[in-house]
C-alpha cells in the first residue's frame, strides 16, 4: 500500500482527500502546513507528498526546498497545488505543479504516472 502525505490548512480539503485517497488503497498522512508535514515524514516516509503552496506557519514552497536540501528526501514526488496562476519553479525536478481545483481523477491519474 502506498502511503500519501497529503499538506493543507483547509482541513475540509484534508478531509476529503483522505476520504477519496483511503477508498483507492492508499495510505493517507495529514499536515496543516510545512512544518507539521516535515515532522509526519520524520515519523513516516511517504511515497508521494500532495501540498498546498500557500500555507500558515510554513509553504509548500518552503516545504519542497527543505526536502531538496535534505539527500535523503529529496527523492520523495511532490505534486503541489496552487489557486495562483504562477507558481515560482524550484530546483527539484520530483516536483509536478497543478492549478487548484483539482479534480481528483487528475490526481489519481498523477499518483499513479508518479508510481503510486
Amino acid at each position: 500500500m502506498k502511503t500519501i502525505l497529503v499538506v493543507d490548512d483547509e482541513f475540509d480539503i484534508l478531509t476529503v482527500l483522505r476520504l477519496l485517497l483511503e477508498r483507492h488503497s492508499y495510505a493517507v498522512l495529514t499536515a496543516s502546513n510545512g512544518a507539521a508535514a516535515l515532522e509526519q515524514i520524520g515519523k513516516t516516509r511517504p511515497d508521494v507528498i500532495v501540498s498546498d503552496c500557500m500555507m500558515p506557519v510554513m509553504s509548500g514552497l518552503q516545504l519542497c526546498a527543505a526536502l531538496y536540501d535534505d539527500l535523503d528526501l529529496r527523492a520523495i514526488p511532490i505534486i503541489l497545488c496552487s489557486a495562483a496562476a504562477d507558481i515560482p519553479l524550484q530546483p527539484n525536478p520530483s516536483i509536478e505543479y497543478v492549478r487548484k481545483p483539482l479534480s481528483f481523477d487528475a490526481l489519481l491519474a498523477m499518483l499513479q504516472r508518479m508510481g503510486g
